[in-house]
């Protein structure tokens, strides 16, 4: 019996000992395989971040030769600075290195990247790069120079000594191998004398950039935890608030806010910031579980309206719709006469079931929210059409300020309207007759925009 058995179990397992072989050299085949190809993508994207950042040093060098005077010569300068910059970022974004600090070098290729761009974007005619700005190339073109350097160093001995990417991964993971790993130490000392480096003047141009935005630069007086509660009770207007909870947020410092929770009559947790200086509403949401869709777009853009205004939100406009789970996100922009701000904007949030505002974010609206002095345009709305491509439909029309690529507000005329068989909102200079912006719309923005 034992002898009929082992002659049938025997050549079963034998099959099965050598399916397990096969299938185990197989998974180790397809794992050297995959390890092969991204080691191959790592050694591409660090050569090609060598050549790129030599790259980039030489065409720094060619615009700081140019004739200052020459705005066809200079942009092309700052457009191929601003190109290579970007392939670099990106190329860095490739390798492993999210365990490793090497943020100063991204910040520094990152400044640089929009210092060129915003450059080379504006009217190099009416405003060529002034005194500072080629001191800036200048400290740029050094700069980067170090870094060739230092990057064909650890290219070297990356070639010289065989070194794989794949190590430095392991590396990263295990802190004890992490000081021996030749590659890492390359990178690190990269980013160390980048840090040192002395301050950049990057101008005014990105001044907004590096500017924050804190509450403590809020007009109005402090608020205290008691007068958030009866802010929120006035807010809640038709709603009873139990179970109030106020707290301070960084308490002393330039972000120090309140987050009052509370619940509404119906259960639903209801939450609130407010900054402490002027006490202005940040955000709130009341959010629910809304079952199914019952509003359109401009039914819930009218509930929005009404909500608005009701809450001492005057002269707001729709610009821009979106859904999600029954949701309706609705943006909404301050009007200044016949003027739409598009800085100055706020969310709100709206169940499609009832039309129930249950969210609103305000962040953009506390800081934007002001009196600007808006002059006329020199332009027409007939004369700023001839910018426009002949085949565009315009189907509405209006003024509206905006932020452009230099983040700048800048008056404009914007149109919607049609063109292969989609609708756009183009925004053109209403001073220079120039195109700042495109948007490409769905059919519900157009709907709700009024």
């Amino acid at each position: 019996m034992y002898r009929r058995l082992s002659a049938v179990m025997f050549p079963i397992m034998t099959l099965l000992l050598i399916g397990a072989v096969v299938w185990g050299y197989q998974v180790n085949q397809e794992k050297n395989s995959i390890l092969i190809k991204a080691e191959n993508q790592y050694q591409r994207a660090f050569h090609d971040l060598s050549f790129h950042l030599d790259k980039l040093h030489t065409e720094l060098g060619n615009t700081l030769a140019l004739n200052t005077t020459s705005e066809a010569s200079q942009r092309k300068g700052l457009v191929n600075v601003w190109r290579l910059t970007s392939q670099a970022q990106s190329e860095i974004n490739q390798l492993p290195l999210t365990l490793l600090p090497f943020n100063k070098t991204e910040e520094f290729l990152s400044n640089m990247s929009n210092f060129s761009y915003r450059a080379a974007v504006r009217n190099l005619t009416n405003e060529p790069l002034n005194g500072d700005e080629m001191k800036t190339l200048t400290a740029l073109y050094e700069h980067s120079k170090q870094i060739t350097t230092d990057l064909r160093d650890v290219q070297s001995k990356v070639i010289a000594n065989s070194l794989r990417w794949m190590d430095v991964e392991v590396a990263l993971a295990t802190e004890a191998k992490a000081l021996d790993n030749t590659i890492i130490d390359g990178f690190q000392t990269v980013d160390k004398k980048v840090s040192e480096y002395e301050e950049v003047n990057w101008g005014p141009s990105m001044a907004a950039m590096f500017e924050k935005r804190t509450y403590s630069a809020l007009a109005g007086n402090d608020t205290t935890a008691e007068d958030v509660k009866q802010k929120a009770v006035q807010f809640m207007s038709g709603h009873t608030l139990n179970d109030i909870n106020v707290v301070e947020n960084g308490a002393g410092t330039e972000y120090s806010s309140f987050s009052l929770s509370a619940k509404n009559e119906n259960g639903t947790d209801v939450s609130m910031d407010f900054a402490k200086k002027g006490g202005g509403l940040i955000w709130f949401m009341a959010p629910r579980d809304v079952a199914e869709t019952k509003l359109g777009p401009e039914q819930a853009r009218d509930a929005a309206q009404s909500f608005l205004d009701s809450h001492d939100y005057p002269d707001m406009t729709a610009i821009n719709y979106d859904t999600y789970q029954n949701v309706a996100n609705l943006t909404f922009a301050a009007k200044q006469g016949d003027v739409t701000i598009f800085p100055d904007k706020l969310t709100v949030m709206v169940a499609l079931d009832n039309g129930e505002v249950t969210g609103m974010q305000a962040n953009d609206y506390l800081f934007e929210h002001r009196k600007r002095d808006i002059k006329p345009p020199a332009l027409t709305f007939e004369q700023a059409k001839q910018s426009l491509n002949p085949n565009y439909v315009v189907e509405d029309q209006s003024l509206a300020l905006i932020k452009n690529d230099i983040d700048k507000e800048v008056l404009c005329y914007q149109f919607t309207g049609r063109v292969n068989g989609s609708i756009y909102r183009i925004y053109i200079n209403a001073d220079t007759g120039s195109e700042e912006k495109v948007e490409q719309l769905k059919q519900a923005d157009a709907n709700v925009a009024t």
